[in-house]
């Protein structure tokens, strides 16, 4: 029998390539969407498709016990969906910051409780987590979104401890700035928050950030995150994190060479360096030459 894999957030991006990925390697596919019409593509090329919000208990029991109904067995789960809320911590409202830890943290959490006991039934089992380079370098202007993806992080780590010895595997994918879709969203988002006065130039900086979905240096791709979420699956003994992306690569050399109490003062110092008015004109001079503004 083929393994099976349920993957959140297919709509675009991350999601639907690793959907993709994943049928093209012989995978029984669950590719999964808060709007199933998003889907048609996938279920087109042979996934089984349904509409999933991860923030209704009643959508993921439902999901999960239609894979094991159908399947008799759970591999693979690839927790993806999720957005980001910018914002300073000040301007954003505790309703949008539930909302983004209902989505990013909430969200696995419960798609995890709902898969593990058909996984430690079978004996056998991988859980993937897609977390963010912000988890290590969490910048101003991103402290709802890193909350939310450290958190995950931390959960990720603790649950790996938990299912030691069930041959269940977490593992964590930790992607650094990649050329999708998700910024049109964080750009909405960031639009319904009422901008401070004390944060013009924080603001200015977090506007540009709608643009990384044309790609360009030090930019990935929703191929190569895709493509790492497979290998991890496919491995008998997957690595606990997998970085994806030159600049994540770089953040983690960086991370284990500089400590914690350093790293703070030198975000901060990029920052204010950005915000300045020369670092505002090569910020803007660098995303016009490279990405798409529009």
């Amino acid at each position: 029998m083929r393994d099976t894999v349920l993957i959140t957030g297919c709509s675009s991006g991350t999601g639907r390539v690793a959907a993709r990925k994943f049928l093209d390697d012989g995978w029984t596919v669950y590719a999964t969407a808060r709007d199933r019409d998003e889907l048609t593509a996938l279920d087109e090329r042979g996934a089984h498709t349904a509409r999933l919000d991860v923030t209704s208990e009643d959508d993921v029991e439902r999901v999960v016990e239609r894979v094991v109904d159908e399947q008799g067995q759970l591999d693979c789960l690839v927790n993806n969906a999720g957005f980001g809320q910018m914002g300073p911590v000040e301007d954003v409202p505790l309703e949008k910051v539930t909302a983004q830890y209902d989505v990013n943290v909430f969200g696995p959490h419960r798609t995890i409780r709902a898969a593990l006991p058909q996984m430690r039934a079978q004996g056998s089992g991988t859980i993937i987590n897609v977390t963010s380079l912000t988890d290590r370098f969490p910048m101003a202007g991103t402290g709802s979104y890193s909350g939310s993806k450290s958190a995950l992080t931390s959960a990720s780590q603790a649950l790996r401890q938990e299912v030691r010895g069930k041959g269940i595997d977490v593992v964590i994918v930790e992607p650094t700035v990649v050329a999708t879709e998700f910024y049109d969203r964080v750009r909405e988002e960031l639009v319904d928050v009422d901008h401070g006065a004390a944060y013009t130039d924080l603001y200015e900086i977090l506007e540009l950030l709608h643009t990384v979905k044309s790609g360009g240096p030090g930019i990935t791709t929703p191929e190569a995150v895709a493509e790492t979420i497979r290998i991890a699956a496919d491995s008998d003994d997957p690595r606990r994190r997998y970085s994806v992306g030159s600049s994540a690569k770089a953040g983690v050399a960086i991370a284990a060479l500089l400590p914690e109490s350093m790293r703070t003062p030198v975000m901060r110092a990029g920052v204010e360096v950005a915000g300045s008015c020369p670092g505002k004109r090569v910020l803007q001079w660098w995303f016009s030459r490279n990405h798409d503004v529009n």
